[in-house]
């Protein structure tokens, strides 16, 4: 492809993990962009979570030569699925020189794009100096010493649990859930329903009873766990009957169904539930506790694959670590006046492409789509862009080549380059993921 700076666009296969959470066969995007990017065949009964764009070990791109393409040198010649990681380790000059000063030579970021078909599980991502612990101490479990901030984009309505909800919101918790207060036991919750909210102290006070009454909660022995779940479930039935259940409820019986007898099924109600719409972000910072539900998203992160686990889930849990690491932050405000979790609806570049700028260095997303017949330009930025064809047709043109880009093509763009994108003739859907542009400016 284009040579810039002496280097080319590299296309790329993408990497899928199969997660037991994801949407089976055809239903899922994930399984689409696949087929398209690879040629592999959709098994219908087998699940497609996450689509993978990006260097990390547990699911490396490789480069995808061009037909007629030339080659350098004869050694490039005998090499067989050269892996993007390899590839920019000996071109560093690809990332630009401040990327490679803060990151060294490797690409910051990790592009997805997530199938969810059922609840991922209850979980949190480490700070740099917890992952660097986790990685020393479980190198099995732990398999990197990154931090993980990330960034969920909504393609379908997606739904997912988000951070503490409110000190007020949890005291009508205890209040209406008495199975809650069996597990953690009448005086944990007594100590949250004796805080003063309007005491100076009260963001104090509600982070440490917070963090022991969901410790208490999460720690929970799994029988106490079934017992308290069979009750809660038997009474929700019951009262379906009598009134409408809140959304919460609905949700936590839902919850159920995938899990049966999971402590995370209670947890759920500690937690702010939010319906993102098509076009709406939500970012996670490290330490923060979440659960994707359903949909399909565009997610970007720093470059990590550390996720420490405690509910709703098959996989190896460490309740230990989670419980420990928590922020714990709560609005004192009502989560729905004060916006909390933050929901990013993206700043406008121009009619074509939408910006989310999240407020971490490693990574912004663009969503950029193109009526057909019309143009844009991606000017040159000082790091490298991974670029994800989503719907439709069109060509990629720089300085001097342009060719054919089609649904499900996967693009690494070097720093520096400029870029002109033309839709062909129906609708062209991309989505960019860079390095944020804030970094670069000093921000």
């Amino acid at each position: 492809m284009a040579r810039v700076n002496g280097e080319k666009l590299k296309r790329l296969r993408a990497w899928v993990q199969n997660y037991e959470w994801g949407r089976s066969g055809a239903e899922a995007e994930v399984a689409r962009l696949l087929a398209l990017n690879t040629g592999a065949e959709i098994e219908p009964n087998k699940p497609y979570a996450e689509f993978w764009m990006g260097t990390h070990e547990s699911g490396p791109n490789v480069l995808v030569e061009e037909e007629g393409e030339e080659e350098e040198e004869e050694e490039e010649k005998e090499q067989q699925d050269v892996g993007l990681k390899e590839w920019i380790e000996k071109n560093p000059k690809v990332l630009g020189h401040k990327v490679l000063e803060k990151w060294g030579s490797d690409l910051p970021f990790l592009f997805k794009v997530l199938s969810v078909g059922k609840a991922l599980s209850i979980q949190a991502h480490p700070d740099k100096e917890l992952a660097k612990e986790l990685h020393k101490m479980k190198p099995n479990l732990y398999k990197d010493a990154n931090h993980k901030p990330e960034m969920a984009l909504a393609i379908t309505e997606f739904r997912a649990l988000c951070g503490f909800i409110t000190l007020q919101e949890l005291k009508e918790v205890l209040e209406d859930v008495p199975e809650i207060v069996e597990l953690v036991g009448t005086a944990s919750a007594k100590q949250v329903m004796d805080i003063d909210e309007r005491g100076g102290d009260t963001a104090d006070k509600a982070k440490t009873a917070l963090r022991s009454v969901f410790t208490q909660l999460m720690s929970a022995s799994k029988e106490m766990t079934t017992k308290a779940i069979s009750k809660l479930k038997s009474r929700l039935l019951l009262q379906s009957q009598l009134r409408s259940l809140t959304e919460k409820e609905e949700l936590v019986l839902q919850l159920e169904k995938q899990y049966p007898g999971d402590i995370g099924v209670l947890s759920a109600f500690f937690f702010n539930y939010v319906k993102l719409k098509p076009g709406e972000a939500l970012y996670l910072a490290a330490n923060e506790p979440h659960a994707y539900l359903s949909g399909d998203c565009v997610e970007c992160m720093a470059t990590s694959d550390n996720v420490v686990r405690a509910g709703l889930t098959p996989k190896h849990r460490d309740i230990q670590t989670l419980c420990s690491m928590l922020t714990y932050n709560q609005n004192i405000i009502s989560f729905m006046l004060q916006g909390y979790p933050e929901i990013l609806s993206g700043l406008a570049l121009s009619p074509y492409i939408t910006r989310y700028l999240p407020p971490f260095d490693e990574f912004e997303v663009d969503r950029c789509v193109l009526p057909k017949g019309s143009s844009v330009v991606f000017p040159a930025v000082p790091g490298p862009s991974i670029f994800l064809a989503f719907v439709g047709e069109g060509t990629m043109k720089t300085g001097c080549w342009e060719g054919i880009v089609t649904e499900g093509d996967v693009v690494f763009e070097p720093a520096n380059t400029e870029l002109v994108i033309t839709a062909a003739t129906s609708e062209l859907q991309l989505y960019r993921a860079g390095i944020n542009s804030r970094f670069f400016h000093g921000l």
